[in-house]
């Protein structure tokens, strides 16, 4: 089998920003979060009572404990770019690829991604549009599966 040759690829944190930068977003938002219950922690043990402090120590603990759910979701995603993109390029576009990664808007983003940095992002485009999942949110295929 004879290999096609590839393009010119980005750096591999260029590939990685362009996969997971939805999610960049929640970080940030989890990481401000954090920061914000940390202080009405810290102010609630100082000056107030007990039930303020459980209150919330429970609010910190989830926007942190999100931090790292966030940040293993983004490495995930990655990975299905990385995969993917082998798969692109070993086997050239196939639906099947592409639609074992169609049921969450993060996995299209990195179908996507790998896609048009081999060349092949309208055909993956056009495929999701004949699917119907080409918006950001769409409905879970599971629910039209149920029926």
């Amino acid at each position: 089998m004879q290999l096609a040759k590839i393009p010119p690829q980005p750096p591999l944190w260029v590939s990685y920003y362009r996969v997971t930068s939805p999610l960049m977003w929640a970080l940030l938002l989890f990481i401000l979060e954090s920061i914000w219950y940390g202080y009405e922690l810290w102010y609630a043990a100082n000056f107030r009572g007990w039930i303020l402090i459980v209150f919330w120590l429970w609010c910190f603990l989830f926007s942190f404990v999100h931090i790292f759910l966030v940040i293993m979701d983004g490495w995930s995603r990655f990975q299905n770019y990385k995969r993917v993109k082998d798969q692109f390029y070993r086997y050239g576009f196939q639906s099947r690829i592409a639609e074992a990664y169609i049921v969450s808007s993060c996995q299209r983003r990195a179908v996507k991604v790998a896609a048009s940095e081999l060349g092949m992002e309208e055909l993956v485009v056009n495929y999701y549009k004949e699917r119907g999942s080409s918006g950001i949110i769409t409905f879970p295929t599971l629910c039209y599966k149920i029926r």
